[in-house]
């Protein structure tokens, strides 16, 4: 099973009754397709960065879930025609393994530059020491 999580707008004029229930309908479609919950977040009422449909809140919902690689699929298609959805994405999270760094990356080779003609700079005027 992969791990994921699906960060999800729902409309702030959807009643909480409402609300709660659509939370639960797809947490439901996750465990119902061979997935497991692991924790659900309801960030509350948001400020969205930009207006979408002329609205300017969103409810934001965070999941997390595992499930077979199939699942995270069917889940966007139920988020896609929910009409109380305004946006969502979903992400495979990678699992980093402990002790193993990561590789380092060499600077690409440089290119010689094509010759300039060469310019001497002035020189300095001698500076002489008196003698002892």
């Amino acid at each position: 099973m992969n791990k994921y999580e699906v960060v999800y707008i729902i409309d702030p004029a959807v009643e909480e009754e409402a609300r709660k229930a659509l939370i639960a309908k797809f947490n439901d479609l996750i465990t119902g397709n061979g997935g497991s919950v692991d924790k659900v977040e309801e960030w509350g009422k948001r400020r969205l960065a930009y207006a979408i449909d002329y609205k300017t809140e969103g409810y934001y919902v965070l999941v997390n879930f595992q499930a077979e690689a199939e699942l995270p699929k069917e889940l966007e298609r139920n988020l896609q025609i929910s009409d109380s959805v305004i946006r969502y994405q979903v992400i495979k999270q990678i699992e980093r393994k402990v002790g193993i760094k990561p590789r380092a990356v060499r600077p690409a080779p440089v290119a010689p530059a094509a010759e300039a003609p060469a310019v001497e700079a002035p020189a300095e005027p001698a500076v002489e020491t008196p003698a002892e």
